[in-house]
């Protein structure tokens, strides 16, 4: 090799890396200059001398960069090839480029040094410390030569122990070996991280006093900066005497440096990884000096200079981890308080409890949301939630909470100190939006257990809230709401703070209650409240909202004055008919529905909640009710269906069969009539009547406001609703001796359990048959024929609202439309809303049927065969996002509360024909993505992230899981299955060891009755066999990980004990197999699928021999290993190893089709070989290692400093 050589190519070198960084250049120039350097570095033999001289310090930045990527490659992929005095040169030299061959430590490039760093890295992590001992000595030296050269031994370190311990990127042994000499040698690197810390620190304050030795300051600001960073690295995994030695040394600097600004955020995130360090309590006693008087004072001084500034970026970002420091040290404290370590309530518990509590003040939204969990763990605890001090703080943090559950702070809007903080943080309104719902709910929680702690404060505060909001004058601020003139809208002054007070007062009463004992509870000023909020008017809708909410978190003062309850209920029946002007027929907004649907929730809820306390006031209640469904236009049918339901509520606590069961038949008369009549009859029988009757074939002039056929459809509407309502609410009273009584046991199953009825069974099985008519004739609309005969107006009546889009999409809804728009725009998105509640209200009563009328439901003659004439026809032509609720309303609770006796004659004639459909149905479905996936061209493709592909694909994956969930809930007792999830939810961790096989399923999944009835029939066991192991292969994880964990094993489990053919034994291997090359990228699914093909094959091997066959098309398989493996498997006499020694050869075996992901499939190997054993004697190996055959023996010392 001559110098000319390296010269020339040098030349070519430096010329293709100047096109391919210079912007002009052309694609094509730029491709054959990537080509020529890739060659070069794969190929080339003297990549060393070319690196090192395209390295040197007379080169551009970007050449030498490039020079240095050549040395990096030439380590990672040629080392095992390259003799002993080359690695040598190279070693030396690179040290010496550390040492002479960059730049000033403020002028060097920092990909240069992050290159430089990473070349060392790399070669250590092949030689150290068997092959080159004095690694860290020479490293020192270097440190003492000048800044630049003591910030590329930090970036080193760092670096090594990132490879090392972080991120594991080499062999197992390798890692043990350095991590081990790491550890050994811990003292001296940490007192080098310290020294090199306070040294520079110290320089860098005397330096920057003087203006002429600014750079000799920023070049000792630098370096400190490097080995806080460093420091960083080595925190969270060192033996805490480490950090904690020479009186917490460490610790001190640490808060000295918060003071430091350019220093202070490093000096914070190393804090930050101390205090939130886990492991034994004894160890983590010393960072109880943190509550010392120096150290508070510190971080105290360091937040408020912070915070005076203003918000400045950085100054943020330090004041964000220096709560975050805070929030650590609570708990710690609470973890060492009141544990076996005898550590006291520290003296400056109050004044940390300020300075926490002045986060929680902060304008910052963040800040606040970033104190939550901290405070509830110290009100939860034991010791300290009974210490004065933290009594004291309690009135504060509620008075804090007060202004922070106010919904201020949106981005876009500049009407309070924190949207300044907020345009920091989040990127739009919408992201502002959801995350002040969760930090309000957060704060809620809170909240309650602050109250556990004081009721009497927070009732208190809350009443002067409450009474402060009734008084004061509605300010609706700059927007007006579209709702009406003159009202709030969600972001008016007036509404926010009604909102806050609201939920103020809902997280305080509730505990107010539980805590306190009867005698306690201040009934008379909880009246005064409710009196004044009842008295209180309001034509608002949102304000009006808020006050029904008021009235139902001050209802439970009416348990003990109940001659107030027809007042709360007149004021509830108010709002239920609430108009913002009377008569309108302009279409009613959302806000304004909200408030009907409010008023009557609350009724149902107070109903529900407490039916005793109303029974005496029922026939007030009915009244009531008869005169607002006298008027067929004052409620929509939801409205009065609530109303209804409540009725029934009340109902069951007559405990009198006969009396109810007459109340019902008269509440349901109406219903009845319409029902059962002979037009109705006719229209709900027949398809294309049915179409006419509701409107669909119309074609409408005016889309907003003319809708001839809207009565029609809403008495329909009325009917499913009513029906649904009465199958939900009404029962027998839950105590026996009270059923036995009032006549509700009509005798005794064979296990002694009593056989009850439902006072609502004779009146709804009436109604049975149309329902079921109903609901054949809506699976008959989806037709082509029939869809064809809907009118122009309504072509796209049977499709999705826009509002389920965009929830199966995760679009957000834009913030003002859920309050100000009406609820429907036109005529068609009523009648969408129509046909999609009508669907979903019929399959709800079905599925309700079952628990509400049990005996009188699955007794009914023929019921299998009348529900696979209704809600089974079609299914061919029904849509993805119908049949999901199908499947999750009506089939699951219908099989779910089915006596066994019934699961011959209803249930397996129903899913045998069911399960068969859906698994035809899912596999087509799967390969026409497949298919799409393999053609993706730019005909097939479309940019648009709402598009029909998009979409669809989504719903495929949710019916995937949908049916995936009934096949499991079907077969698969419930016990094991959660049991499974929760190890599902383990697997998505890494373990250790690369095997992270060892999250495996436990083996004790069952099947139910169900389940082992179900596979005793031929045709449906098939059919669930191939669905769970087909779908193993579709492109969706969480279904795969679920099937995988819950239901593959148990279902093939069940036909082991039969003759299955050798075909399907290798169809089952194989579909796990398959499993693993598409989801084998994912931890989770990839332990559990090769724990299944473990089981697979250990369990099924001996019996077939066509699974070795299907091992051996494993590409990259070991022969060798796998007669190893097999003739351990098939020898009953050898002695078995440990279960994970077999998994991790297995796993070992089959590493071939396991899916890696994109980014690392065309990725070249690194391969580091094991150094001999630093550690134990091992037996020597079968095979030699080609690096115990060099020349010079093994344990050489290569690199002599």
């Amino acid at each position: 090799m001559s110098g000319d050589q390296v010269s020339s190519l040098c030349e070519q070198l430096v010329k293709a890396v100047t096109v391919m960084m210079d912007p002009a250049s052309t694609q094509r120039y730029r491709l054959e200059a990537l080509k020529f350097c890739e060659e070069f570095k794969e190929k080339c033999p003297i990549c060393v001398p070319c690196g090192l001289k395209l390295a040197e310090k007379t080169q551009t930045a970007i050449v030498r960069h490039f020079g240095l990527q050549i040395l990096e490659h030439v380590v990672k992929f040629r080392w095992n090839s390259m003799a002993r005095l080359e690695k040598v040169y190279l070693k030396n030299n690179v040290m010496g480029l550390i040492s002479s061959g960059t730049q000033n430590i403020l002028e060097e490039e920092s990909h240069i040094k992050d290159v430089l760093s990473r070349i060392v890295v790399e070669m250590i992590k092949r030689e150290w410390p068997q092959h080159w001992p004095d690694m860290l000595k020479e490293l020192d030296t270097l440190s003492k030569q000048e800044e630049t050269q003591t910030e590329l031994v930090m970036f080193i370190l760092l670096r090594l122990a990132e490879d090392v311990v972080t991120f594991h990127t080499l062999p197992t042994q390798r890692r043990r070996d350095i991590q081990q000499t790491l550890t050994q040698n811990m003292e001296k690197i940490f007192s080098f991280l310290l020294n090199t810390l306070q040294q520079n620190v110290n320089k860098y304050r005397r330096m920057k006093m003087d203006a002429s030795q600014e750079p000799k300051a920023q070049a000792n600001c630098r370096v400190g900066i490097a080995a806080l960073n460093t420091l960083a690295g080595y925190i969270d995994w060192v033996a805490m005497s480490h950090i904690t030695a020479d009186n917490c040394k460490l610790l001190e600097m640490l808060c000295l440096l918060l003071n430091e600004p350019e220093l202070q955020v490093g000096a914070a995130e190393c804090l930050l990884i101390v205090v939130s360090r886990k492991g034994k309590l004894e160890d983590r006693k010393p960072l109880m000096v943190l509550f010392g008087d120096v150290a508070m004072h510190y971080i105290l001084s360091a937040a408020q200079t912070a915070d005076g500034e203003g918000l400045v970026e950085k100054h943020y970002v330090f004041l964000k981890r220096l709560c975050q420091v805070l929030c650590s040290l609570g708990s710690q404290l609470c973890a060492l308080v009141g544990s076996d370590t005898d550590v006291e309530t520290p003296a400056n518990f109050g004044k940390y409890l300020e300075s926490f509590l002045a986060f929680t003040t902060h304008p910052s939204q963040f800040l606040r949301s970033s104190t939550q969990i901290t405070w509830g763990a110290l009100f939860r605890h034991e010791v300290l939630s009974r210490d004065p001090v933290l009594l004291a703080m309690i009135p504060k943090y509620l008075r804090a909470s007060m202004t922070n559950l106010v919904k201020m702070g949106f981005p876009s809007k500049t009407d309070s100190p924190s949207c300044e903080y907020s345009r920091f943080d989040f990127d739009s309104d919408e992201d502002f939006n959801y995350f002040f719902n969760s930090f309000r709910a957060q704060q809620g929680e809170v909240i309650r257990m602050a109250c556990r702690l004081d009721p009497r404060t927070g009732f208190q505060m809350a009443g002067e809230w409450l009474k402060y909001q009734l008084s004061s004058p509605i300010d609706i601020g700059s927007m007006n709401s579209k709702t009406g003139e003159g009202l709030c809208s969600i972001f008016s002054p007036s509404f926010v703070q009604w909102d806050a007070m609201t939920f103020f007062l809902e997280s305080i009463i509730s505990p107010m209650f539980r805590t306190l004992d009867k005698e306690e509870i201040p009934v008379s000023d909880g009246i005064e409240l409710l009196q004044l909020v009842l008295n209180f008017e309001t034509k608002d809708p949102l304000i009006l909202s808020c006050v029904l909410s008021n009235v139902s978190a001050l209802f439970p003062f009416v348990t003990y004055r109940p001659e107030y309850l027809p007042e709360v209920l007149s004021k509830l029946f108010a709002s239920v008919t609430f108009e913002v002007v009377e008569e309108s027929k302009a279409p009613r907004t959302r806000a304004v529905k909200n408030v009907r649907r409010h008023a009557c929730s609350s009724i149902i809820k107070m109903c529900r909640d407490y039916p005793q306390l109303v029974l005496p006031n029922f026939d007030m209640l009915y009244n009531h009710v008869k005169q607002l469904l006298s008027n067929e236009l004052l409620l929509t049918q939801m409205e009065k269906c609530a109303l209804m339901e409540a009725l029934v509520l009340i109902s069951n606590q007559f405990k009198d069969y006969q009396r109810q069961k007459v109340f019902l038949e008269e509440l349901m008369s109406p219903v009845a009539t319409l029902w059962l009549s002979e037009d109705m009859k006719r229209v709900l029988t027949n398809p294309e009547d049915f179409i006419c009757y509701v409107g669909a074939d119309n074609k409408i002039a005016d889309p907003i406001m003319e809708d001839p056929c809207g009565l029609n459809r809403s008495r329909i509407s009325f009917c499913v609703y009513t029906i649904l309502g009465v199958v939900k609410r009404a029962r027998w009273p839950t105590s026996l001796e009270e059923a036995k009584a009032g006549g509700f046991v009509v005798g005794y199953m064979p296990n002694g359990n009593p056989i009850y009825r439902n006072p609502c069974s004779v009146q709804v099985l009436k109604l049975l048959d149309n329902l079921l008519a109903l609901i054949r004739t809506h699976n008959v609309l989806y037709m082509p024929e029939m869809m064809a005969k809907l009118g122009e107006t309504f072509a796209k009546a049977l499709d999705m609202l826009e509002v389920e889009k965009n929830a199966i999409l995760g679009l957000p809804q834009p913030l003002l439309e859920l309050y100000d728009s009406p609820v429907y725009k036109t005529v068609l998105e009523r009648m969408q809303g129509f046909f999609c509640t009508l669907y979903d209200n019929c399959f709800h009563i079905l599925g309700n049927a079952g628990s509400s009328m049990q005996q009188d439901f699955y007794t009914i003659d023929g019921l299998a065969a009348e529900l696979l004439s209704s809600a089974f026809v079609n299914l061919n032509n029904i849509p993805d996002y119908r049949l999901r609720p199908m499947l999750r309303v009506f089939v699951k609770p219908l099989v779910l509360s089915c006596p066994p006796e019934h699961y011959e004659t209803l249930i397996c004639p129903i899913l045998e024909p069911l399960f068969t459909y859906l698994h035809m149905r899912l596999s087509q479905k799967w390969q026409v993505i497949n298919q799409r996936g393999l053609l993706c061209d730019e005909d097939t493709t479309d940019d648009n992230p709402e598009s029909q592909e998009m979409l669809e694909e989504q719903l495929v994956r949710l019916l995937t899981r949908e049916v995936m969930d009934l096949i499991t809930v079907c077969c698969v007792s419930k016990k094991s299955a959660e049991q499974n999830n929760a190890v599902a939810v383990a697997a998505d961790g890494d373990d250790d060891e690369m095997m992270s096989t060892e999250v495996t399923p436990p083996s004790s999944s069952e099947l139910t009755e169900l389940g082992k009835c179900l596979m005793k029939q031929e045709n449906i066991s098939t059919a669930l066999l191939i669905t769970a192991f087909t779908s193993l292969s579709w492109k969706d994880t969480l279904s795969c990980q679920r099937t995988t964990t819950q239901l593959c094993w148990p279902l093939l489990k069940q036909v082991l004990t039969g003759t299955l053919i050798p075909d399907a034994v290798t169809w089952f291997f194989t579909s796990v197999l398959k499993g693993l090359q598409m989801h084998g990228q994912h931890d989770g699914c990839m332990a559990a699928l090769v724990h299944l093909a473990f089981q697979i094959y250990e369990a099924l091997r001996p019996r077939y021999a066509e699974l070795k066959a299907v091992m051996e098309q494993v590409p990259e398989i070991q022969t060798e290993s796998l007669e190893q493996f097999d003739s351990k498997l098939l020898n009953p006499t050898l002695q078995k190893a440990a279960d994970k020694r077999r998994k991790e050869h297995f796993k070992r075996l089959i590493a071939g089709c396991i899916g890696k992901p994109l980014g690392e499939q065309f990725r070249k190997e690194v391969h580091i070989r094991n150094l001999p054993s630093l550690f134990k004697k091992v037996k020597p190996p079968v095979e030699t290692d080609a690096l115990d055959t060099i020349e010079d023996g093994p344990l050489i010392t290569l690199f002599e400093p």
